[in-house]
């Protein structure tokens, strides 16, 4: 699994745009905005945007929008739909753990269980960047799954779309928290393609151990993107802190 952030981050295998996606992002980003406070004209950094689904609809309510992600065919795509959106927005190709900005931002957003790919040293890295790139009393928005979920998941399970099989099996350490998937898709006539991911999950607790330790105050933590309040039973993990002053 070294090395597989490519692999598997490619809209050949793997498009975090999907339909079902796309339908929830705007209600998704209005979660978002009011959870950090944001006014019109608000500089946002989208960090690991994917193909712009999110960009795209904080633009749409008058915010200043940079979105950065390393794939780069993701960020052609949303290239495409903000040029066609006839809309403003900056995207930049890049590693989140190494981002070319120093105190620009109001607001820093990461979703879609974009954080945690890295071991513990690159994993803090990216959230230093992060917080570095935020102004004084910026807001960092981090979505993840949780903890608690990850380990719920069962070992294995099948799904049938359009004649697509997909076979997912996962291993979990709780001890280290990090669950790792192998997928597989199977479809008629083609050979089995193969990828999969590892990430580390937090609880609260861990989350606001690394979030203090980058420099960034824990504000508040929810169970969905729809401000439930954080507890073992949800299936996401939600953050919101601050940088200093």
């Amino acid at each position: 699994m070294k090395n597989w952030q490519k692999k598997y981050f490619n809209p050949k295998f793997y498009n975090p745009a999907y339909p079902e996606a796309r339908a929830k992002a705007p209600q998704e980003a209005a979660f978002v905005l009011k959870a950090i406070g944001a006014k019109k004209g608000c500089s946002i950094l989208d960090v690991a945007c994917g193909p712009g689904r999110h960009s795209v609809e904080f633009a749409r309510k008058g915010m200043a929008v940079t979105g950065l992600d390393f794939c780069k065919p993701y960020l052609d795509e949303a290239r495409a739909d903000a040029k066609k959106l006839k809309l403003d927005i900056k995207f930049v190709l890049g590693d989140m753990r190494a981002m070319p900005f120093d105190g620009e931002f109001d607001a820093a957003v990461c979703m879609f269980t974009s954080f945690g790919y890295f071991n513990e040293a690159g994993n803090m890295r990216a959230l230093k960047s992060m917080a570095k790139a935020l102004k004084p009393g910026g807001k960092l928005l981090l979505d993840i799954m949780s903890q608690d979920a990850a380990a719920a998941l069962p070992p294995r399970d099948w799904q049938c779309e359009n004649e697509t099989f997909e076979l997912e099996e996962r291993e979990f350490d709780d001890r280290r928290g990090i669950i790792r998937n192998r997928i597989i898709y199977l479809r008629p006539g083609e050979k089995p393609v193969e990828s999969g991911f590892v990430v580390r999950v937090y609880n609260a607790q861990t989350l606001s151990e690394l979030l203090l330790k980058a420099g960034l105050k824990p504000l508040a933590f929810w169970d969905r993107l729809n401000f439930a309040k954080s507890s073992a039973q949800g299936n996401r993990l939600v953050a919101l802190a601050v940088k200093g002053e």
